[in-house]
């Protein structure tokens, strides 16, 4: 009964988290947010709002570069604590600035909240053994 209540059958490896932990944040962000910015960016339909008052092009293209080819580099475990920096350093922007740190209600940043604290768990630990960085 023991083994049933501390999960004794699931196998406990930090590394296997990691890599967990870099591929659901990964391909999550790539697909579900990065890939539509950029086929929009390529495509000449994206608008993009201007919040670091640098331009919403040069935003929008520090947003792809983030949200799609550094969360690329998480999946494949090549410069995972930049690659989570920066990422970091992206959902900061959009739950403090766009969202105005709202963890409820309409226009909520409470996504952007739960993607930061993945981040910051990669840019602390980094990527594991099971990874490109290791190798």
């Amino acid at each position: 009964m023991q083994k049933l209540l501390n999960l004794d059958f699931v196998p406990r490896s930090i590394d296997l988290a990691l890599l967990v932990l870099r591929l659901w944040l990964g391909l999550a962000m790539a697909w579900l947010h990065g890939w539509g910015k950029l086929v929009n960016l390529i495509a000449g339909t994206s608008k993009f709002p201007d919040i670091l008052g640098i331009g919403a092009l040069p935003a929008l293209l520090l947003a792809i570069i983030a949200e799609f080819f550094c969360s690329l580099l998480l999946v494949v475990g090549l410069w995972t604590r930049l690659a989570a920096l920066l990422l970091l350093i992206t959902m900061s922007v959009a739950f403090f600035m766009a969202h105005g740190a709202k963890l409820s209600g309409p226009g909520s940043g409470e996504l952007a909240f739960v993607y930061l604290a993945g981040y910051m768990v990669l840019l602390l630990a980094g990527a594991g053994k099971f990874s490109v960085d290791k190798k």
